[in-house]
């Protein structure tokens, strides 16, 4: 590993050196492990602690397939995805391995969305990659062999989520992606800068920007929820971005103080004004969406929101539904707070409402997400790095919300600030970059 990281470091290896590199027999890689999937049977979700499922293990180097390259990792980034394999939850992924089958099917999973790295290897078949491209990679992987995937990539009966539903993610030194997950490094920011957009900026694109999800437009008033969190600190760039006004949902004045940052204008604090939106587990307090709606009212100067960006669930799914205007969309994914949702549906069905469900994103809708990065159009939203072997509590951070914006994890590199090829974009645009690096 030594040699791979004095080559990506040398100001002029090129790909015949990478070529030559001698690809190590295994690799250091975050891992659940088979044998541990009961281990927090019985247990309430809040009680499971991804520190004590994840661990850093040599695993063997996988084989590359044809369509496919390995990648050097630098840094890669937390998803909520991995906190949900670290807890098994709400299956085990193992499942997903075993009907992949073939190099996936493993004791252990490698997990992690998400990467920015260097390209070691390709394999047969890959014409626009070559070793010693500097990376970032998306998280579908799709085969396209079947017909549906090709107009939305997203509806591939065989789309999965790498890192998730795959082996060979990317909370390691080597990571194993399709050829087509990939795209250039966005060179004005740093390897954990840019290892932390990747799933979450292209699900955001997709939820609320893409024609697949919520079309927004100019003028659009747009309730985000969890606005400075992972998910909705991207929904917001995109909003002001796009023209459209963010209403940002935050619980506590620290991420109110995120948002400001940002640009926005419109802040609810959920925490501060005490909404409840159910009166205990089984039933849900219309007074509460009522009193949560007249407060969007006032903010907006009496406009109810064209696009609700949906990603807590049940939690909040019946007061989202309740606000959107006449003919709104509700957008939902993730579900973080849990995934049976109740609504009344008369608020949808007389108003003519649309629920939209989005999951991640197309290669397409990831590339443009990636390209307005690469511009200095939208900032990465890091808060904090660990190291590889700290990934346990960087997964417990997130699981716990105990954090801002996206938590990044070095793998490669050996230290923070490394791998900025464009000072001059770096300089013009560090103030958004390290707006959530300066908050506590």
């Amino acid at each position: 590993m030594s040699e791979i990281l004095s080559a990506i470091e040398s100001d002029d290896a090129v790909a015949q050196d990478f070529e030559a590199l001698p690809v190590p027999e295994s690799y250091r890689a975050v891992v659940v492990e088979e044998r541990d999937a009961d281990m927090f049977a019985g247990l309430p979700s809040w009680e499971k602690d991804p520190r004590q499922s994840l661990k850093v293990r040599e695993v063997a180097t996988p084989e590359l397939a044809p369509g496919e390259a390995l990648i050097a990792v630098m840094a890669s980034a937390i998803n909520y995805n991995t906190v949900w394999t670290s807890i098994f939850e709400p299956v085990s992924t193992f499942g997903f391995l075993r009907k992949l089958g073939g190099r996936h099917h493993l004791p252990y999973h490698v997990v992690g969305s998400d990467l920015a790295g260097v390209v070691l290897r390709v394999g047969p078949g890959v014409t626009v990659w070559k070793p010693g491209d500097r990376v970032v990679a998306h998280c579908l992987d799709v085969p396209l062999e079947h017909p549906d995937g090709h107009n939305d990539t997203m509806l591939d009966p065989q789309q999965r989520i790498w890192g998730f539903e795959t082996n060979f993610g990317g909370l390691a030194d080597l990571a194993l992606v399709k050829a087509n997950q990939l795209m250039p490094k966005p060179e004005h920011l740093t390897w954990e800068e840019a290892a932390s957009p990747g799933l979450v900026n292209s699900t955001a694109y997709r939820q609320l920007v893409s024609a697949n999800g919520g079309n927004m437009k100019q003028g659009d008033t747009v309730l985000i929820w969890g606005a400075s969190g992972g998910l909705g600190s991207y929904a917001t760039q995109f909003a002001l971005n796009g023209g459209a006004t963010p209403v940002c949902v935050v619980s506590s004045p620290d991420k109110a103080e995120i948002c400001r940052s940002m640009g926005a204008e419109l802040i609810i604090d959920r925490s501060a004004e005490g909404y409840r939106f159910w009166k205990d587990e089984h039933e849900q307090d219309p007074r509460e969406w009522k009193r949560f709606g007249a407060r969007i009212r006032e903010l907006t100067g009496g406009e109810d929101p064209d696009i609700v960006f949906e990603h807590p669930g049940r939690e909040t799914f019946g007061a989202s539904v309740f606000v959107a205007r006449k003919g709104g969309k509700i957008v939902t994914c993730a579900s973080t707070s849990g995934y049976l949702h109740q609504y009344d549906n008369r608020y949808l069905w007389m108003n003519l409402k649309h629920i939209i469900s989005s999951h991640f994103a197309n290669y397409r809708e990831a590339w443009e997400a990636n390209r307005l990065v690469a511009k200095g159009k939208i900032h990465p939203t890091l808060s904090r790095v660990y190291s590889l072997d700290e990934t346990g509590q960087a997964a417990h951070d997130v699981h716990r919300n105990a954090h801002q914006g996206k938590v990044g994890v070095l793998c490669l590199a050996p230290s923070e600030g490394l791998g900025v090829l464009d000072h001059e974009l770096r300089d013009r645009n560090i103030d958004a970059i390290n707006r959530f690096r300066t908050s506590d």
